[in-house]
């Protein structure tokens, strides 16, 4: 089955695939869409880029999440161009690629500019190629709680920064948490499931009780004990730990899942053919285990992403997750906790890109669980 038979066969997961390129797409192409320095300017000395230089070196609490989305944005187009090429030259030019796309975001020294550039454009009558959106995500440019208007289409926070551009780079902290948390407790859960699985005897009851210890604790619960002691540690709350402390409570469900399904394929005749032939222990779990277990994993990947990123805007609801300045759909949440109804724009536009991204992962997960369904 091609993937077009597969979107009119079942166009629920199509959408939620169309939205989950929507993000991305989003997410990637932020500082094209929204940034408050011009990206070309004819100015008394001649033809500059002031944004080209926070492209590689962000002017960010969070530069390293930035860093990465704006390589990949590099990176991921060279590698289609690249794909033309015969197997043998793409082993090294993706390689090199890599590596020379790399060489600019760790030579470029980040650099602090408060020049208003708008301003210096519309003084000086010149020429400058802004983005669509002309404002940074931490410029104050608008009277505080503004509704929209034309020139700021989502209003603004609670200090006057755009709302379009927050959410636009509030996109980019969701992912970074959904995908990368998900990406840990994936790992850890698919190593303590296969292990427990495969082992059996006392490995798999003494694993087994301590998986079931720690989940008798509720996880929302145990996110927001471990935050506050990171907290009080006075440990900076960035994206980082807060994939990290997602990612490390997260991983029970998926532990029980691979279990099953390992002892379920461990008495199938393929696995006592590979110990009866003598391969090791790593060869079977991962040649021959994984690929006939990766259906149920990747579904329940798909479900864990828009997990964690309900989870992170919890936390930056609450004040607990990723700290301000950076943009959090949660965090514009909770900006419009004291009236929400005056303060509507704030409410609507964060809601409305946390339901596009939850209901994307879940229509694409429910699409890849038809899909793999053993009817």
């Amino acid at each position: 089955m091609t993937f077009w038979q597969w979107c009119r066969r079942d166009w629920l997961a199509a959408l939620g695939a169309a939205g989950i390129a929507f993000l991305l797409l989003l997410a990637l192409f932020a500082p094209f869409l929204a940034n408050g320095r011009p990206w070309l300017w004819h100015s008394p000395h001649g033809w500059t880029s002031p944004a080209l230089r926070t492209f590689f070196a962000p002017d960010s609490s969070e530069f390293l999440i930035e860093q990465t989305f704006n390589y990949l944005l590099l990176f991921l187009p060279g590698c289609l161009l690249l794909r033309k090429l015969r197997k043998n030259c793409r082993r090294i030019a993706i390689p090199l690629l890599a590596l020379l796309w790399l060489l600019p975001f760790l030579l470029v020294q980040p650099r602090l500019d408060k020049t208003d550039y708008r301003r210096e454009v519309a003084r000086s009558d010149s020429f400058a190629l802004f983005a669509l959106i002309p404002y940074g995500p931490f410029e104050s440019v608008a009277e505080p709680f503004a509704p929209p208007d034309r020139h700021h289409w989502c209003g603004a926070d609670e200090i006057g920064r755009d709302l379009a551009c927050r959410l636009i780079y509030g996109a980019r902290v969701s992912l970074a948490v959904g995908i990368g948390a998900t990406a840990i407790a994936l790992l850890i859960g698919t190593v303590v499931g296969l292990l427990a699985g495969y082992r059996r005897g006392w490995f798999d009851l003494l694993t087994m009780r301590l998986v079931e210890v720690i989940m008798c604790f509720p996880t929302f619960l145990l996110l927001l004990i471990i935050m506050s002691i990171l907290r009080d540690y006075k440990f900076e709350q960035s994206i980082l730990i807060v994939i990290g402390v997602i990612g490390l409570t997260g991983w029970i469900g998926l532990t029980f899942l691979v279990r099953g399904e390992v002892l379920k394929q461990r008495a199938l005749p393929y696995i006592q053919s590979c110990e009866v032939a003598g391969l090791p222990l790593w060869r079977i779990l991962i040649v021959h285990l994984l690929p006939n277990i990766a259906g149920p994993i990747l579904i329940s990947f798909t479900f864990g992403v828009a997990g964690a990123i309900l989870a992170e805007s919890g936390l930056s609801f609450l004040g607990f997750g990723v700290q301000p300045p950076t943009a959090s759909w949660g965090a514009l949440l909770r900006q419009a906790f004291d009236d929400p109804l005056s303060y509507w724009h704030l409410t609507f536009f964060p809601g409305l890109a946390l339901f596009l991204a939850v209901a994307s992962f879940n229509f694409l997960g429910e699409g890849l669980r038809k899909l793999w369904s053993p009817r």
